[in-house]
């Protein structure tokens, strides 16, 4: 009898000891303003069952976050995805009531986000950046000088991606929205980041590799990224990656951007062993089982902007 008491009485210590730790948990994610997820180059918000930002919006949920995914242009110009991306946060927030929103843009969701934080830095709280293409991104140099404009293979290359595109945006609900992979394309590479930069310079890194200004015109900079093209046998899109990371010529990158390009303001990370489409849990889920999970880096951003009052 005095076995079991004693048992007992352990496990309600126990059970007490663990209480504090879980309710941490409730209000974790709890951000003052919506958070909007904004996907990338051929991304979407969803095709079915499968996320872009696969278990990402429903674990930030779960502790206290409002989440908003929106579909813009699966290929356009970052100027046009930009304006959609406005029209979409003007949306929210007259749904919620509030006056501003966190943006986290993965890839071209980056620039993406970083063009509403310019034209309408009212609207903003945070801009993060995940992988963002902020500086270019040398396969898109590569793809232009292997198809420059004008050329049949331009024209063959360009009427698939924008025929993909379309396919993406009518399966993931978001048909309408015109495809330009060519503008895509320009927009992303080095000569069009630095065309865009010069218009959009908020949170820009002035040197190679370094930080930007953590706060302009009352929006805050952050990013984080990966660097190790190949993290997971069983992920079908790993040899892809760790070919095109091949055109970095070394420089530490992701697969599809390099580590310098992806910085911007308060830089959290620049070398996570993730690769590009492990930024935002993809393929679903099978990322590198050494590194810090993709949907606890979101959490972390979330209760990082949670503390600072955004």
């Amino acid at each position: 009898m005095k076995r079991i008491v004693t048992g007992w009485l352990a496990a309600c210590a126990l059970a007490i000891g663990l209480f504090p730790a879980a309710a941490s948990a409730a209000g974790y994610t709890q951000t003052k303003y919506p958070i909007v997820l904004v996907h990338g180059l051929f991304g979407f918000d969803n095709i079915g069952p499968v996320e872009y930002f696969y278990g990402i919006p429903s674990a930030l949920r779960a502790d206290g976050a409002k989440v908003y995914v929106v579909q813009v242009a699966a290929a356009n110009s970052t100027e046009v995805r930009g304006e959609q991306l406005l029209t979409q946060v003007k949306q929210i927030l007259a749904a919620t009531g509030a006056s501003k929103v966190n943006l986290m843009g993965h890839s071209h969701g980056g620039p993406t986000t970083r063009y509403v934080a310019s034209v309408r830095p009212d609207l903003v709280a945070s801009v993060t950046s995940i992988g963002g293409v902020n500086k270019g991104s040398t396969v898109a140099d590569v793809l232009l000088g292997v198809a420059p404009a004008g050329t049949f293979s331009n024209t063959v290359l360009v009427s698939i991606t924008n025929g993909l595109g379309t396919i993406i945006n009518f399966l993931s609900g978001g048909g309408g929205l015109t495809q330009n992979s060519l503008a895509a394309a320009q927009s992303l590479s080095t000569a069009g980041s630095k065309k865009f930069n010069a218009a959009h310079p908020q949170g820009v890194p002035t040197s190679a590799c370094g930080e930007g200004a953590y706060s302009v015109n009352g929006v805050a900079y952050y990013s984080w990224s990966g660097a190790k093209p190949y993290t997971n046998l069983l992920d079908i899109a790993d040899p892809a990656l760790t070919l095109t990371s091949l055109a970095f010529l070394g420089a530490k990158n992701d697969g599809l951007v390099s580590s310098c390009s992806s910085r911007l303001g308060k830089v959290i990370r620049d070398d996570y062993a993730i690769n590009h489409l492990d930024e935002v849990n993809q393929t679903v889920g099978l990322t590198n089982l050494f590194e810090t999970s993709p949907v606890t880096l979101f959490r972390q951003q979330a209760n990082r902007l949670k503390n600072a009052g955004l």
